[in-house]
């Protein structure tokens, strides 16, 4: 059974991964590599055979189940920006569910860049700017557009660029996921504690560190 609170909260630490990486990479121009790699992995898994497979297991995640909890906690340790940055995705994902033919270019792209993945691995550049087009063509068209703050320096870098715009693509593909899942808005209020303490049960069965990110 897909919708159970555990899916969801895997789910929502997958977007929680995705936009952190965002925010640091448009702000220092860097991001954890490994989880990088976890976050487009993802895009790519379009048939896994559960949630945690769709992330390669729920070992790649750490980062992002430490962030929800965070996000889920007391209101003063809630990152503004990245909670917008989610919530963006969330809506621009119910926009998404409801074009259909953005749905299937956005599928044909996948596949394409499945077998590049392939070739080159699944964090090459050329990869990285497959994606970054294909979100560009597509999610990118949908309103309002998700505006990232940054370092002009880093944001202009081509290779940022890219792997921001992929990473927001990754974040889609969680939103997403995390309405297959039984999510949404009132789930999301509703079972904010249930949630919270699903990702502290989660990170205290699977990992022994658990020093802050």
């Amino acid at each position: 059974m897909i919708k159970t609170l555990t899916n969801q909260t895997i789910a929502l630490a997958g977007l929680s991964q995705a936009v952190y990486l965002v925010q640091s990479i448009a702000k220092t121009g860097s991001a954890n590599e490994e989880d990088l790699e976890t976050c487009i992995a993802s895009i790519l898994k379009i048939n896994a055979d559960d949630v945690p497979n769709v992330y390669g297991g729920l070992e790649k995640l750490k980062t992002g189940l430490k962030l929800l909890e965070n996000q889920l906690g007391r209101p003063e340790k809630v990152d503004t920006e990245l909670a917008r940055y989610a919530a963006a995705l969330v809506y621009l994902e119910g926009k998404y569910r409801r074009n259909i033919p953005m749905q299937n270019a956005l599928r044909s792209g996948i596949e394409k860049a499945t077998a590049q993945a392939a070739h080159f691995g699944v964090s090459h550049e050329n990869v990285l700017a497959n994606l970054a087009d294909l979100y560009q063509n597509t999610i990118s068209q949908l309103r309002p557009r998700i505006l990232v703050v940054g370092e002009p320096v880093h944001l202009t870098d081509s290779l940022n660029a890219n792997k921001i715009r992929a990473l927001l693509l990754a974040g889609l593909r969680s939103a997403w996921l995390w309405r297959q899942c039984g999510g949404g808005r009132w789930k999301f209020l509703l079972y904010r504690e249930k949630l919270r303490a699903e990702a502290v049960s989660l990170l205290k069965s699977h990992f022994s560190d658990l020093s802050h990110i």
